[in-house]
């Protein structure tokens, strides 16, 4: 039997009282800094479902962000090039950065448990990840891009939903959103003249 469809999120959810829709629609999840009141819940139905570890072990969604606060990029897929690229700029994020905000850093990918590990060696990715291989979570959410969610118990306070694979919410406004410092992504390596 075949689980409900939720209805696609289509608005983001800020820590402000006022909602703002995203125009154009759909869209995906960032943490802000508030408190749970203020979020919007996410449906048991979504948080029950698994998602598999680089082990294969099934862990129930809303566990990964039940105790914590976190913020969960959902990728289009491990060859997407673009959203390697994401991850690449992910994994600059020091661990420091994310545990002095005390907020923990979550990619989730549409593949087998067997591509997390080359996955994480290309991109250099070392934060936690995670896949949904049958694509429930993705389905029930009415996601068809990569998106990035962030949440603190089972509460949603930020949504962005890519309308195009290149409409990826800038790392360090989801960063700023949550408490965490802003890195420095330009990459640019000191030139020595000798």
């Amino acid at each position: 039997m075949a689980a409900p469809v939720l209805a696609p999120i289509t608005q983001q959810v800020s820590g402000r009282t006022a909602t703002v829709p995203v125009p154009g629609g759909p869209a995906a999840a960032a943490l802000v800094p508030s408190g749970p009141a203020r979020g919007q819940p996410l449906a048991a139905a979504v948080a029950g479902l698994p998602v598999l570890d680089a082990d294969g072990r099934r862990v129930p969604f809303g566990a990964l962000f039940r105790e914590r606060r976190a913020i969960v990029v959902f990728v289009r897929h491990f060859l997407c090039y673009t959203c390697k690229e994401y991850v690449e700029d992910l994994a600059k994020i020091p661990r420091s950065f994310l545990q002095e905000a005390d907020v923990t850093l979550i990619v989730i990918g549409q593949s087998s448990y067997h591509h997390i590990e080359p996955f994480c060696k290309l991109t250099g990715y070392c934060h936690e990840i995670y896949v949904d291989p049958e694509r429930e979570i993705y389905k029930r959410l009415g996601m068809k891009r990569g998106e990035e969610v962030t949440s603190s118990g089972h509460d949603i306070h930020f949504i962005h939903r890519d309308s195009n694979r290149l409409d990826h919410k800038p790392i360090n406004s989801v960063l700023q959103l949550v408490g965490v410092q802003q890195v420095d992504f330009t990459g640019r390596p000191s030139v020595i003249h000798v």
